[in-house]
């Protein structure tokens, strides 16, 4: 009988082909793996790099507030730079409509003033580019609000603090502003007892930050009006007040800080030649108003059914105020920005080439109207009777009356104020009724609902 067949070889060839099968596969996803990693990893960094182009990290933030912001950044940028994204934005803003119009830069663009002022220039013509740093010296959604108006009629505001230098160097090296609005502050008289550092930042270095960039780093050099106050007039009892008036005893820090702002100003105009107007604001109100105004607050306890405080000197008279309507303001500061001069000094803030326009005006009403007739407009436009607490006016920085004359700002620019407060009052109780959405009494303020 034939013996069987040797297989222990052919089985030995198959094992090894199996072998090199495997091995041949496993070599096979081993690359193919390195290859799905390269591939992944690649198409994550272009992802990133997607999201950065169209989501940008923006610059640095210095803002209390802890509301969200398209722009908010926790990290430094050393030196700052702008994303192009960011860069697209800024200079479409600021880039005017009109052929003559201006290029504005906004400071406290967010504000009160700052938003009026920023709707006003670029309804007429001219680019804005605002910049706020949203802090919380009042509720900041009011602030939030006033940004989304703006940006609804395609106004950028940049999220940043004044006293950011370099960011600043930055802005005016890369975005050639023919002007400057300057209505970043630390506003309010008495909160100075509570954060009296809060002035010397906003007022005075953040004020020293903006004249310094503006003055090195632009080229050219914008003209820069700015918001000085009314409270410069301090304890003046010469009435009305006149922009030659001493300035001499302010009464309270805040005073004090824009007083101190002026005489900076007179130093950055004789050195580097910048052109620098000076407002001084005399008690401005109206719709999308600030809370901390009486005014504003006024309505509000009315309202709400609580004791109002109003305040009387010490020999018993009414203490009264120079009510003057924030559209009267708005063109008080269009009309310097006009006639605004070129400055004069050279970039890198070399030699100026002569000397540049420095000015003072007063924006009031010229009609003080004690605070008691103001609130007997409040209770007929409300319908409610007010709870007063009548009391002598603290000795804390406040002061009894104020009263402009405008006759100067008036010959330079055709500052004539018109509005009266009972017909500004209206419009702002109109304002404050809608946007808190509150129902009054049919009976109450017929004008309101005109």
């Amino acid at each position: 009988m034939a013996s069987p067949a040797d297989t222990s070889k052919t089985n030995k060839l198959e094992r090894y082909n199996s072998y090199l099968r495997r091995l041949s596969s496993a070599k096979l996803l081993s690359a193919s793996s390195k290859l799905l990693f390269r591939a992944t990893l690649l198409a994550t960094i272009l992802l990133i790099l997607l999201l950065i182009l169209h989501y940008p990290i923006p610059l640095s933030i210095h803002s209390p507030s802890s509301f969200s912001s398209p722009h908010r950044s926790l990290l430094t940028s050393f030196p700052p730079s702008f994303s192009p994204s960011l860069s697209r934005q800024i200079r479409l803003s600021a880039t005017p409509r009109r052929s003559s119009g201006l290029s504005v830069l906004v400071t406290g663009a967010a504000g009160f003033i700052g938003s009026h002022c920023s709707l006003a220039l670029k309804k007429r013509g001219d680019g804005v580019v605002g910049l706020d740093n949203f802090n919380s010296y009042y509720d900041p959604s009011l602030k939030r609000a006033r940004q989304a108006l703006l940006a609804h009629h395609s106004i950028f505001i940049l999220e940043a603090d004044l006293n950011d230098s370099l960011l600043l160097s930055h802005l005016f090296s890369s975005y050639p502003f023919s002007h400057v609005l300057h209505l970043a502050a630390q506003a309010g008289v008495r909160y100075a007892a509570k954060n009296p550092h809060s002035y010397i930042s906003s007022n005075v270095a953040a004020l020293v930050s903006l004249f310094e960039s503006a003055a090195k780093s632009a080229d050219p050099q914008p003209a820069i009006v700015w918001a000085s106050s009314s409270s410069v007039y301090g304890l003046n009892k010469k009435s009305p007040f006149s922009e030659s008036d001493p300035t001499d005893k302010p009464a309270s820090l805040y005073a004090a800080t824009k007083k101190a702002g002026e005489a900076i100003a007179h130093t950055y105009n004789h050195i580097y030649g910048l052109s620098l107007t000076a407002l001084r604001f005399f008690t401005v109100y109206g719709p999308i108003g600030r809370p901390d105004m009486a005014y504003f607050f006024f309505t509000k306890s009315i309202l709400a059914g609580k004791p109002i405080t109003i305040f009387r000197t010490a020999d018993g008279k009414d203490v009264a105020r120079d009510f003057t309507y924030i559209d009267d303001v708005v063109k008080g500061c269009l009309g310097a920005l006009d006639t605004a001069e070129k400055s004069t000094g050279s970039p890198g803030g070399g030699p100026k080439s002569g000397p540049a326009q420095l000015r003072t005006y007063n924006l009031g009403n010229t009609s003080p109207v004690p605070v008691t007739k103001l609130v007997s407009i409040l209770e007929g436009l409300l319908g409610v009777k007010a709870k007063k607490n009548v009391v002598t006016m603290p000795t804390n920085g406040d002061v009894p009356f104020t009263h402009a004359n405008v006759s100067l700002a008036a010959g330079d620019f055709g500052y004539h104020p018109t509005t009266d407060l009972a017909a500004g009052l209206r419009k702002f109780v109109r304002w404050y009724v809608h946007y808190y959405g509150i129902k009054l009494k049919p009976s109450s303020g017929e004008a309101v609902a005109a």
